[in-house]
């Protein structure tokens, strides 16, 4: 058995060899590494894949969230609800635009934002929510959206880890998570389902205007060289980043279907042990991509799992042990442990299992097998 891993980017990188080395070649022997013809490629590429107007590129996944935000002229003091259980990215740049973030509970058994939750928060001074399509499943964007409309909010949708997945609403429309909102933001990152061999992000919209303002913002807020109109920032997608994605692209929606054919394996492997709480999965497969394939455990065994997958050399992940609420950076009085009684119970059982689009039958056998041995 091959070594396993958490995120098996080489035994990828095998796959698409070619395409991205002559992409390398080609962007070293132009020297157009900035804004060149692979990113404009990459960009109209992925519109048309994500039926989204406007795709804007960036440097990483957090800028993508900030510009977003800058891009809807939110002001010092606006309140922007989201999750509580999230990775810190979502929050961070509430903080630093001087905005007001109001962290609310997730649904226990998709780990997304409770949109119950979300209505208790609202104040006069709530302008925007973020819901964030944790691990790869679509958050409740029907009433989110409603939730929305009845009062006046932008939504802006953290696709971090859900790109390609879909989203079905009551309507019977199908419509590609983080074309829903006002605004959304991904990352690139390498382990994302669409990942790059560095840092990238991009924003999505459907709206004009507010497209045009975030070209703008992501480059020093220039529309014509040295003339500055709106306050920037320096945040673009190099050629190389690029190159590598739009090899990617193509094969994403394989990728995807290879995630969510080892999540039915595991699932298949464990839902019938008890003390495990596989993966919800709401609506339709495809409206799981699984970024991560995350378990409960329950009867505080978590931590003594992980260790005995870490002996049988089998990697994990606990995202995330600490939640956003208790963070030093985002302490505040208005925060009552009582209003996060799921996110403090998933901080305690959730674990992640290896999710990739390399694994085999074998080495879901072996950790499936490892954590039946340890719960037997």
């Amino acid at each position: 058995m091959k070594k396993i891993q958490m995120v098996d980017l080489k035994g990828q990188y095998e796959g698409i060899k070619d395409e991205v080395n002559a992409s390398m070649q080609e962007i070293l022997e132009s020297t157009a590494f900035i804004n060149g013809p692979q990113v404009h490629d990459f960009q109209k590429e992925l519109q048309e894949y994500l039926g989204v107007k406007h795709v804007i590129p960036c440097a990483n996944g957090t800028d993508a969230l900030q510009i977003a935000m800058m891009g809807l002229g939110l002001k010092p003091g606006d309140e922007v609800i989201t999750a509580d259980f999230t990775f810190a990215a979502t929050v961070e740049v509430i903080a630093l635009l001087q905005l007001t973030p109001v962290l609310v509970d997730v649904d226990p058994k998709t780990f997304n934002i409770d949109t119950e939750a979300i209505k208790r928060a609202i104040t006069p001074n709530t302008k925007a929510i973020v819901p964030v399509h944790l691990f790869g499943q679509t958050a409740n964007m029907d009433e989110i959206m409603k939730i929305a409309r009845e009062h006046d909010l932008f939504v802006i949708e953290d696709n971090a880890q859900a790109i390609g997945a879909n989203y079905h609403s009551a309507n019977g429309n199908s419509q590609k998570a983080g074309t829903i909102g006002d605004v959304a933001a991904t990352s690139f990152f390498p382990s994302k389902n669409l990942g790059c061999y560095g840092d990238g992000g991009a924003i999505f919209t459907n709206n004009d205007e507010l497209a045009h303002d975030i070209r703008g913002i992501v480059n020093h807020g220039m529309y014509e060289r040295y003339h500055h109109d709106v306050v920037g920032v320096n945040s673009r997608l190099d050629s190389f980043q690029a190159g590598v994605l739009r090899a990617k692209l193509p094969k994403l929606d394989h990728y995807n279907s290879q995630r969510q054919q080892a999540a039915e394996k595991y699932t298949s492997a464990l839902k019938n042990v008890e003390g495990i709480e596989t993966p919800f999965l709401e609506g339709k497969e495809d409206t799981h991509v699984y970024h991560q394939y995350t378990l409960k455990i329950k009867d505080g065994k978590r931590d003594a799992l992980a260790k005995h997958l870490q002996e049988k050399g089998i990697p994990f992940g606990i995202y995330y042990p600490i939640p956003l609420h208790r963070q030093k950076a985002y302490l505040d009085e208005r925060y009552n442990e009582a209003d996060f009684p799921v996110t403090n119970m998933l901080v305690q059982e959730v674990i992640s299992l290896p999710m990739h689009t390399e694994l085999d039958d074998e080495q879901i056998n072996f950790i499936t097998s490892a954590i039946k041995e340890f719960l037997a």
